[in-house]
């Protein structure tokens, strides 16, 4: 495979979490569907119904499709809209954690169960009791705790959330006001349920204040992404309206996390989202764009370069169309 250019051509895919197990590198993103619908700030356009696991042997190697790995029409809970998914191994168990709608138009987050990382994946009878919004990011600690990262703005109702009860006509905060973050919730042992009540991720400048609301270039909007390079843990995610892949970090996987700066400037499409991971010594960023399809943008492909990180532990500025 060549970096910057789609890994698979014959469906559009997004929001790729990538993953190493078994010795390979197995890649979990979302699959557009091609329609000609309408678009929207709530992300009807985004109609997406299954998921298909990616597999690359090493990094040359052609990335391998192995088919679907769950489908919206085998999750009872679910109605529609099978947005970003993440994986996760534990209990000799391979898991895929993912949100949709349920029977009520909310946003809600599930797990399946399956014994290879390729699928296919049993879905249990209802969501994870106490989630919402979208974009499950789970990391499992040096320590063996595991946590999920979720929520988006926007189509992924997270603003709705702020009382903990679902209110559907509920705004943002004010610009001046600190922004919404992220949420995190430690897993059961049996990954299936939260150990506890999820919270709110603080994100802060270099001075310890709130990133505020009206700070469009580095607010949390949606796809987070946790991973820990020498000691220290880094929380990426996108910007929404601003386009941009930024992150923070900090000495603690539920925060607070110090905002750094930008890891990826705006792709084609609206959306931008991704993942890192470590593969054979290198670590790499997978994002995706709709460059496949001319722009169009819920038919995005997922795409690979590789990241590298200053001796002080920053991360370099990638501008995956001047490389």
């Amino acid at each position: 495979m060549k970096p910057n250019e789609p890994i698979v051509t014959h469906i559009y895919t997004a929001d790729p979490s990538a993953h190493v197990f078994e010795g390979k590198l197995y890649i979990y993103p979302s699959h557009d569907i091609d329609h000609d619908g309408p678009t929207n700030d709530n992300g009807d356009q985004y109609a997406m119904e299954d998921y298909h696991v990616l597999s690359m042997d090493n990094m040359e190697s052609p990335c391998v499709d192995n088919g679907e790995a769950l489908h919206v029409k085998d999750v009872p809970w679910a109605s529609k809209q099978m947005w970003a998914p993440d994986a996760a191994y534990r209990n000799l168990k391979y898991y895929l954690f993912f949100p949709a709608r349920d029977h009520d138009g909310i946003f809600r987050i599930g797990v399946a169960t399956g014994t290879s990382p390729s699928g296919p994946f049993q879905a249990e009878e209802n969501y994870i009791p106490g989630s919402f919004s979208i974009d499950p990011a789970v990391y499992v600690n040096d320590d063996g705790r595991a946590f999920m990262y979720f929520g988006g703005l926007w189509g992924g109702q997270l603003e709705k959330w702020q009382t903990g009860t679902y209110l559907p006509e509920a705004a943002g905060p004010d610009a001046h006001a600190p922004a919404l973050g992220p949420q995190v919730a430690e897993l059961s042992d049996d990954m299936l349920t939260f150990k506890q009540a999820p919270k709110e991720i603080s994100i802060v400048d270099e001075d310890g204040n709130p990133i505020p609301a009206g700070d469009e270039d580095r607010r949390y909007f949606e796809g987070p992404w946790m991973h820990k390079y020498n000691g220290t843990y880094y929380l990426s995610y996108s910007t929404g309206t601003t386009h941009k892949l930024v992150y923070a970090v900090s000495d603690n996987p539920e925060g607070p996390f110090v905002f750094k700066g930008t890891i990826l400037t705006p792709v084609l499409g609206w959306t931008t989202h991704h993942s890192i991971v470590e593969f054979q010594d290198k670590w790499y960023l997978f994002y995706h764009d709709a460059s496949l399809s001319g722009g169009v943008d819920h038919k995005r492909s997922v795409k690979f370069t590789e990241l590298h990180y200053n001796e002080d532990g920053t991360i370099q500025t990638i501008n995956p169309y001047q490389e």
